[in-house]
This record gives structure tokens, sequence and C-alpha cells, in this order.
């Protein structure tokens, strides 16, 4: 995943977000792989929230990244876990700089939803991954998100958001895709799996919703969709004005589906 492809950029309330995520909350489906001996593979770590909470669970953890700035993020949270058993590499999914079979577990949370051909991202991941081991990815699905109540200016945000992911090269509607992708790239023994975030309760509400009225006007997203003629400075506003209106509704409710996929190696 190169940076220019990449909407959201490394802005703070980008990863102010990706922070926040946990194995849990992040990667439950593949919990039960995450045995005391393992090597794992994070792919795109961000700031290291999952990356720190599997180096808990298995023996070694590699992650890499294309930003140095996240990356830096993740080694600093690793060393305030005091977590040793972590390398960082500046790395691309692309072209992962391992040997092959090198890792038993091979991860990418959100990653595949941004590069130009996930087909090949996922068989460069199944090169390093050992026989026996499994493949993991899980990504979001734009046109899946789903809230109450009705906002033009939130279905604004929505359509600008996934025209800019497809101008950029990416699929933002990856969730769904997932299967098709792994069954493309080679693999025979796929378990296909969905999960959700939910935000509803006032505090949820209030933290996500003030995230993205940030991220509309101060990340990279902004910028994104001013090159590619997509919202001018006013459609901006008035979207980050729909996101905080949002927060306030007393009913207000917002779902992320996500597909995932465990895919096994031979």
């Amino acid at each position: 995943m190169s940076e220019t492809g990449y909407v959201h950029g490394h802005h703070e309330s980008v990863l102010r977000f990706h922070r926040t995520r946990t194995v849990q909350d992040s990667a439950a489906y593949l919990v039960p792989e995450l045995r005391a001996g393992a090597s794992v593979l994070d792919v795109g770590c961000g700031p290291g929230s999952i990356t720190a909470d599997m180096a808990e669970l298995v023996a070694h953890v590699t992650a890499v990244e294309t930003s140095t700035e996240a990356l830096a993020a993740a080694a600093r949270l690793c060393a305030e876990r005091d977590l040793r058993n972590v390398r960082f590499a500046h790395a691309d999914v692309a072209t992962l700089p391992f040997a092959d079979s090198a890792f038993d577990v091979v991860h990418a949370h959100q990653v595949l939803q941004h590069v130009a051909d996930p087909v090949a991202a996922l068989r460069e991941m199944r090169r390093v991954c050992a026989p026996g081991g499994v493949v993991a990815a899980r990504d979001a699905d734009y046109a899946a998100m789903t809230w109450y109540p009705e906002s033009p200016g939130m279905s604004d945000w929505r359509a600008a958001y996934r025209r800019a992911a497809r101008e950029e090269g990416g699929e933002p509607d990856a969730g769904r895709r997932l299967l098709s992708w792994a069954l493309d790239a080679g693999f025979t023994d796929v378990t296909p799996t969905t999960s959700t975030w939910t935000y509803a309760t006032p505090e949820s509400r209030s933290w996500w919703g003030g995230l993205w009225a940030e991220r509309v006007t101060r990340s990279r997203f902004a910028e994104t969709t001013a090159r590619h003629g997509l919202a001018t400075a006013a459609d901006l506003e008035r979207m980050a004005a729909a996101w905080r209106a949002w927060v306030n509704e007393p009913g207000g409710w917002f779902a992320v589906l996500h597909g995932e996929v465990l895919c096994r190696v031979p």
C-alpha cells in the first residue's frame, strides 16, 4: 500500500482512531490461530495497537508499514508496553522482503481496500506464509455502512469517499470482495465471516462523529477529494457539519460492516 493510494493519510485524527483498535474488536476471527509459539507478520500495522495485542499472545511479531510515521508510532507503543518480541520494517505488501514460508500467520487489517491489486497482495502474503499457516484479512465495506437518521451530508461524504478511493486505485467496498479475491489468489480453504463496529451510545457517537468531522476537513481525504474535483471546501464543511449534527441526535446510530477471510495454506 503506497502513501499515494491511501485516502485517509496519517493525520492525527486518523491515527487517533487507529490507536484504539484491538485484537478483540478488529481481529477476533483470528484469535484462535494466535498460538503461543506462532510467528506473525502484521501487514500495514498502522500505529501498532493490534500488533501489540498479538505480541502478547504469540512468540514473535514482525510489523510492516509504508508510513514511517505510523511505523514509529507502533514502535513507541510496543516499547511503552515493554514488548520485546516485535520487530519493525518499512515494506509494501506488493513486495514483502521476507523469505518464502517465513511466518505462521500473515495478517492484514484494512489494507486490501487500498491496494491496486489485492489479489497479487494476497498471493504475496501467501508466499511468506508457512504450510499449515493462515493468511487473514479484514476490510470494511463503505457501501454497506448504514446510519440513522438519514443525512444528505453524510451520504455525500460516503459518495465522495468511495469515488476518491477508486480514483486513487483502491476498492472502498472491499469487505464483500475478500472471498472472491482469496479464491482468485489461489486459496482453496477459505473461511469467510463478517463482524461490525457499532456507534450508538452518546459517548461512542460523539467520539466517532467527532473524528469524522475532523477527518473530512483536515486529513488527506480533503486533499484527495479536492485534487480529483470531487468536493469543494464548502462541500467538505457541509459534510463535517452533518457529522456533528448526527452526533447530537439522541437516536443516532452508525454501523460499519467488515468482511473477513481466514485462508489456510496447505
